[in-house]
């Protein structure tokens, strides 16, 4: 059994259930989540030097709609908010647990494994904006052409890696261009998941273009182009912005 103690964005409180035995945090650096799992406390903690935050959320692990909302700290170190928060699509069956810079629940029900249509959920570092021209922007950029491939086959030495396909050796049987005959990778960021590359544990997450049919991705975040090209210009590699994905029923 699991219960939530706390969750706090800077001087915004998501949750405020204080467990016995366990202290409330104030320090508006941190988010922090606390689960009580047999005398056992798992913490997602905001790094001290990251200054800004996308936070998407759901209604429960199974949806693959979902709200996405900007926060960044100000010169008083208290996180606001930025934007008014958006529709955004997921994994078209949900969230599970990825491998990011959280500790994944010991009870945890949900886990991302690959090809299970489940977006990852948790804390990640993103790694690059990429698109299919140049993009000015504070963070790093890629473009990609039809051979720049993103490997999803486990056995494969480059599984959930970007490579040139024209300067790498073949060993893998599946992988996805980076550069697609329709525009959803137009404008795009990639998210740090499974950083180890670990078999079977999901690869090539990325936030997107959104399509119109409204379908669930296979497991990534999407959004309308408008809204991504501003998370793109609004992004500050300096800030070291993360991802936070989670469904709501972990935040109350």
């Amino acid at each position: 059994m699991k219960t939530l103690t706390l969750l706090t964005l800077g001087s915004l409180l998501f949750t405020a259930c204080q467990a016995t035995g366990l202290s409330m945090m104030s320090d508006p650096t941190y988010i922090i989540k606390e689960i009580e799992q047999n005398n056992k406390i798992t913490k997602i903690t905001i790094p001290t030097t990251t200054s800004q935050l996308i936070k998407v959320t759901t209604k429960d692990w199974n949806t693959k709609d979902g709200k996405l909302q900007r926060y960044e700290k100000d010169k008083k170190g208290d996180w606001i908010k930025v934007g008014k928060a958006i529709d955004i699509v997921l994994g078209r069956n949900g969230l599970g647990w990825g491998l990011g810079i959280h500790n994944i629940p010991k009870d945890a029900k949900y886990i991302k494994k690959e090809g299970d249509g489940k977006a990852p959920a948790g804390l990640f570092y993103l790694g690059n904006a990429f698109g299919y021209q140049d993009f000015k922007i504070n963070f790093p950029y890629a473009k990609y052409t039809r051979t720049d491939y993103c490997v999803d086959d486990s056995k494969s030495e480059f599984y959930n890696t970007i490579i040139d396909s024209k300067k790498v050796k073949k060993d893998y049987k599946s992988f996805e261009h980076m550069k697609l005959k329709n525009n959803l990778y137009q404008y795009g960021i990639t998210v740090k998941h499974n950083p180890e590359n670990i078999a079977q544990a999901g690869s090539c997450i990325f936030m997107h273009i959104k399509s119109n049919t409204g379908k669930g991705t296979a497991g990534c975040t999407a959004m309308k182009e408008s809204e991504i090209k501003t998370i793109l210009k609004w992004l500050d590699v300096k800030k070291n912005p993360l991802l936070l994905q989670l469904p709501l029923e972990e935040l109350q």
